[in-house]
């Protein structure tokens, strides 16, 4: 059966004596029925980030018109479609030309660039370095690197480079810093609902899916889904979303110890680990599993998967 992170999380209750039952409701339904379909067109664009979107496509995945669509999207993330695409594309560029065995041009033309210069002036108005000094620089710092270091006891023999299936997962997004104050509530409430869905199983998982890079996008607008597996008869529902985390070869590292130390594993994985293994991370986000009862388990024993899809 599934383990979900006890991250402490506290209800928060609403005075509802404040509006009317029927507003309250009416209210907290509209919200829920926006929330679900913007994450929806996040989901869809996730998936196709190299073909081009304009507005009327992404709004039909939304069911909205176009008219209202491009409002309430900005509305939602504060960020127009266009400028939403432009950055993921931007921070998966930067991402390539630090792992990735891909020269600036390649990775120009790939991100929907018609040449090496466009791609540099904006690669440079969003990161204030040109690509190809990005390129270059080594992150994170030695010295960083020595840190890194001495607060973990991994070796490279701990990481194993197997095979995993695909995921099915039904999620809720989170938007905001990667730490529990951000992530606890998303935890409590998955966990909340795959209980009274009858969704738990002795071969249910809990999964936290981790779809940007710390040192590249700025904290609030870091994104994360948590959520459980689910068979493939599940559909969507409200603000609980199903996406599905590829099969292939994985890096996969077992963490020993308080979920606010898994960023320590995670900096030893690509600054120390990667660039030595000769492997790639492919275009997939990493993801966790959790694989003890945090409401059980002491802290320093909780065990945690941390799986980096690669490039066969």
């Amino acid at each position: 059966m599934a383990t979900l992170p006890d991250f402490d999380v506290s209800a928060r209750s609403i005075k509802k004596s404040c509006f009317p039952q029927n507003k309250v409701l009416r209210m907290s339904t509209t919200r829920a029925t926006y929330a679900a379909r913007i994450l929806q067109v996040q989901l869809f664009i996730q998936q196709h980030l190299n073909e081009n979107l304009p507005l009327d496509r992404l709004a039909a995945v939304a069911d909205y018109s176009p008219y209202h669509f491009h409002r309430i999207f900005r509305g939602q993330l504060g960020e127009s479609t266009d400028d939403y695409v432009r950055r993921l594309r931007m921070e998966r560029a930067a991402r390539w030309l630090r792992y990735r065995e891909k020269s600036v041009l390649e990775i120009a033309l790939d991100s929907g660039y018609g040449s090496h210069e466009a791609f540099t002036r904006v690669f440079q108005r969003t990161f204030g370095v040109a690509p190809t000094e990005y390129q270059t620089l080594e992150l994170p710092p030695p010295a960083l690197k020595e840190q890194i270091m001495s607060v973990v006891t991994h070796a490279p023999a701990d990481v194993q480079i197997k095979p995993l299936p695909s995921r099915r997962i039904a999620c809720l997004r989170v938007v905001g810093r990667y730490c529990p104050e951000t992530l606890g509530p998303a935890f409590g409430r998955i966990g909340q609902w795959a209980a009274s869905a009858g969704i738990f199983n002795q071969d249910t998982l809990c999964i936290g899916v981790y779809h940007d890079d710390p040192e590249v996008t700025a904290p609030e607008k870091q994104r994360a889904d948590v959520g459980v597996t689910v068979s493939d008869s599940f559909r969507p529902t409200g603000e609980i979303q199903v996406q599905t985390l590829t099969s292939g070869l994985h890096a996969v590292l077992t963490h020993k110890g308080p979920y606010d130390k898994l960023g320590d594993s995670y900096r030893w994985l690509y600054a120390v680990w990667l660039p030595n293994s000769g492997r790639e991370p492919a275009d997939a986000p990493p993801y966790e599993v959790y694989l003890n009862d945090a409401g059980q388990t002491p802290p320093e024993e909780l065990l945690t998967e941390i799986c980096i899809p690669l490039v066969a």
